[in-house]
């Protein structure tokens, strides 16, 4: 294959992939701004809908561990196509919900279909970018694909008033297939002559995974910081908007633009800060910014400050996508024959901690008496945020031993 060839190729898969993990961003993302019209249609409580909208992450997390297995064995080109048209019929499932349990059987099935998307990007692209390439080509994925959650701001509130929530599930669902058959007719799980099956069996295993203690001091802090952002940003930020300070849908839209916009700053900005400042000390410093745009937002609904609410938005959006940067450290203190399982791990805490935070804070929020027109007060918010906040400071002073130890650059 001519240079030219393998990069127009190379550029195609990296478009494909990204377009895949944006439609999946925007899913995950979408019930923020949906929200009310999901509870008046089908009368779901708080916790009925944070159960259901983290349904998407546990079965996201569910299928990590045997999807590395098979995009080993069958490759990503027919892996990623195949999980995504469970998200297809998941989405049309959603669409056509009456009920809870269908509902929640629809946003499952889109977690499941999109979960092959973000990990089958990363098998790929390790076969078409060289080592260096790899992590920048990484951050820009996970930055466009963040922009999916742009979409399900402002334009997702504008398409629900417009043309209902409903048929912007079944028109995601007809994006899902045809992204879905474009990974399948054009992708190629590596170039021509390029073996891209794991050859034998390769030495460690999760159990040494889990026995090492750098893995828990790093899995912890995922848990909190990709849990806590993902809860807010794909449901009860919205919620919250809406409730304490009576925003519109598309004022609660815009404002979780913003908080889109930082993160995507956060996933393409982290790389340049950690190659200068070193990967554990631009986490610490990422952390504790998180934490306190979370005492921002506690402080600023208690008080009834929009303003201070908005300045944390796009503060927690940024900070928090410096999450991906785990992902690197992890790689850094396991050997090579053992960083595709301790980086597997570590993303199954992640999506692990965005279901059980989602989930958690509604049950936090539902324990508080509703007002007459149905908003819950603005403490149940700041209880919820408050149990996160906690949480990160613990992850994060139990993740410190490492940012005294390592090194000052991304791995290679």
């Amino acid at each position: 294959m001519g240079v030219s060839r393998f990069l127009t190729r190379r550029t195609a898969i990296f478009g494909l992939f990204s377009a895949a993990y944006f439609l999946s961003y925007f899913f995950r993302s979408a019930n923020a701004v949906i929200a009310p019209d999901l509870s008046r249609e089908l009368d779901l409580g708080a916790e009925q809908l944070g159960l259901m909208t983290s349904l998407f992450y546990a079965a996201f997390a569910a299928v990590q561990l045997p999807l590395g297995a098979a995009l080993d064995r069958f490759g990503p080109r027919l892996v990623t196509p195949t999980l995504m048209l469970a998200a297809a019929i998941g989405g049309v499932v959603f669409a056509t919900a009456h009920g809870f349990a269908q509902l929640a059987l629809g946003r499952a099935l889109i977690g499941m279909g999109m979960a092959g998307v973000f990990m089958g990007s990363l098998k790929i692209f390790s076969q078409w970018f060289s080592v260096k390439r790899f992590a920048r080509a990484s951050g820009y994925l996970v930055g466009l694909g963040a922009l999916g959650a742009l979409a399900a701001g402002t334009p997702l509130a504008w398409a629900a008033q417009s043309f209902g929530w409903r048929s912007v599930f079944v028109a995601g669902a007809v994006l899902v297939v045809a992204s879905s058959a474009s990974i399948f007719l054009w992708a190629r799980n590596a170039p021509p002559g390029v073996e891209w099956r794991t050859a034998g069996r390769q030495p460690g295993s999760l159990v040494q995974v889990f026995r090492d203690t750098r893995f828990w001091r790093i899995a912890l802090l995922d848990f909190f910081l990709v849990g806590t952002l993902l809860s807010v940003q794909g449901l009860w930020g919205g919620p919250l908007l809406f409730d304490v300070f009576d925003m519109s849908q598309v004022e609660t839209g815009t404002l979780l633009v913003t908080l889109s916009v930082g993160a995507f700053l956060g996933y393409v900005g982290s790389g340049s800060l950690a190659e200068r400042f070193g990967v554990p000390r631009v986490l610490v410093g990422a952390s504790a910014l998180f934490a306190l745009s979370l005492a921002g937002m506690i402080v600023g609904s208690l008080a009834g400050w929009s303003v201070l609410v908005r300045i944390a938005y796009p503060v927690f959006g940024f900070a928090g996508a410096f999450n991906i940067l785990l992902m690197a450290h992890a790689r850094t203190v396991f050997p090579t024959s053992m960083t595709g399982r301790a980086v597997t791990a570590v993303n199954l805490f992640g999506i692990g901690g965005s279901a059980i935070l989602q989930w958690g804070m509604g049950m936090v929020i539902g324990a508080f008496a509703q007002a007459e027109g149905g908003a819950y007060p603005p403490v149940a918010y700041a209880a919820s945020l408050g149990v996160t906040l906690v949480g990160t400071l613990v992850a994060l002073a139990f993740y410190l031993p490492l940012a005294t130890r390592d090194d000052r650059g991304l791995p290679g």
